[in-house]
């Protein structure tokens, strides 16, 4: 049953984002990104979403809401969140007030129709071989995307990790935030609960997101930030999925 429920989520997936992949792509000729993102992006991932919850049986509780600053707020936001799924992919712009900007390798521009799109919503791509380069790239179109009230979005462990388990943090969000005297907020999500990687089935489940306070950057190092948002994030990841951790930890002493 749950592989007949995953597999009516990704038919619809693909079979949705052809037409709305391709108007979005036809109305970027003439409407600015902003239009592009709140009236054709932020839709189409909230019905991934809808129907990942309806048909999949994945729903979601949201924690810290409040920490989250409001449309009108203009302060400057590098979301800094865990990353196991490709869940709060799609999930993340259907909850945030401002426009996000991914931080994303090129690749993913190859890919017709999704890659056409994502390409023309105003997000960062980088050449993960050119590391100095794509420091360069993220600081400077960074800064450019905040200066319109865009927030940037970054996974500091770079790829999905596998439940109860830990990546290796990096500083490049926390880099970008001293750079632009952005605020960080860490974000903890438990997606692997109910979408593992690399998985094409769901487990019916909850998902929790826990969105933290909002850290300043002013005057601080990359390295000492982003320890402590990494502090945040393990922790929080431990209270709402104590199991996962403690499955992980039970196997490694084994």
């Amino acid at each position: 049953m749950n592989a007949l429920r995953s597999a009516l989520v990704f038919i619809w997936i693909v079979v949705s984002v052809i037409p709305w992949g391709l108007a979005l792509v036809f109305c970027s000729l003439f409407l600015r990104d902003e239009k592009l993102w709140w009236w054709f992006a932020v839709p189409w991932l909230k019905s991934v979403i809808g129907a990942a919850r309806v048909v999949g049986g994945i729903a979601y509780r949201v924690h810290g809401r409040a920490n989250l600053p409001g449309a009108g707020d203009m302060r400057r936001v590098v979301l800094c969140a865990k990353h196991q799924s490709t869940w709060e992919t799609f999930f993340f712009p259907s909850i945030a007030p401002h426009q996000l900007a991914y931080v994303f390798k090129k690749e993913l521009l190859r890919i017709p129709i999704f890659g056409w799109c994502i390409g023309r919503v105003g997000m960062i791509h980088i050449d993960r071989s050119k590391h100095s380069e794509a420091w360069v790239r993220v600081a400077e179109q960074g800064r450019a995307l905040m200066d319109r009230g865009k927030w940037i979005i970054m996974f500091p462990e770079g790829t999905r990790t596998e439940r109860g388990r830990k990546g290796r943090y990096k500083s490049g969000a926390t880099r970008l935030a001293i750079a632009t005297g952005a605020y960080v907020i860490p974000i903890a999500v438990t997606s692997g609960r109910c979408w593992p990687r690399r998985s094409f089935s769901f487990i019916p489940g909850v998902v929790d997101v826990s969105i933290g306070a909002p850290v300043a950057s002013e005057g601080r190092e990359p390295g000492e930030l982003m320890d402590e948002i990494e502090r945040w994030i393990e922790a929080e990841m431990r209270r709402l999925d104590p199991q996962a951790y403690r499955q992980v930890a039970s196997a490694q002493a084994t």
